[in-house]
């Protein structure tokens, strides 16, 4: 019922769902462009339509009752922020514990414009040793989706100008907030 409804509201709406989850039991997605509250709406919209279980990392101190239980449900996992440093390993530990884990993560790790984006992704994937997959969403044509699983064996130079490419097409719901797709030094 849900997955129709779901469907329902792409049609109606006017979006258009690209792209199809790759056959694999473990992949860090990357949700980008992120500029507004509304791309987590759309992607849960997507996430119910296309039936596909995709984790996604929301502060913890939003899981009170009875948020954290509708959180819990809508696949959030509780994050602390405050150490940063803990992040990565938390992340990698659930890799290895999970039989089956997509990890959906936003690289500009905030709605606000950003200089560059964030490489936690990056990390969590190497460390874990799984998949990036490049999923989107695309206010101007009011697309969203799955795009290209990142090749095994290449440098990180190598993944990051292909991020760097792929999603220099694509147009948040609030453009003035796309930073520019740039990474830290490592």
């Amino acid at each position: 019922m849900l997955k129709w409804l779901a469907r329902c509201i792409f049609r109606i709406s006017g979006w258009k769902m690209i792209g199809q989850v790759p056959d694999i039991r473990k992949a860090v997605f990357i949700a980008a462009p992120h500029t507004s509250n509304w791309d987590g709406f759309w992607l849960l919209i997507y996430k119910v339509a296309i039936d596909v279980d995709v984790r996604f990392l929301a502060k913890d101190t939003l899981f009170w009752w009875p948020l954290g239980s509708i959180l819990n449900a809508l696949g959030a996992m509780p994050i602390d922020r405050r150490d940063a440093t803990s992040i990565v390993p938390q992340l990698v530990a659930a890799f290895e514990t999970e039989d089956r884990l997509f990890l959906a993560l936003a690289p500009e790790g905030t709605r606000k414009w950003m200089p560059y984006w964030k490489t936690g992704f990056y990390r969590i994937a190497k460390a874990a040793d799984v998949p990036i997959i490049l999923a989107f969403i695309d206010y101007k044509k009011k697309q969203m989706g799955i795009g290209p699983v990142l090749p095994d064996g290449r440098t990180r130079e190598e993944d990051l100008e292909t991020i760097r490419r792929y999603y220099s097409q694509f147009v948040g719901k609030r453009p003035e907030l796309q930073g520019p797709i740039e990474f830290p030094p490592e």
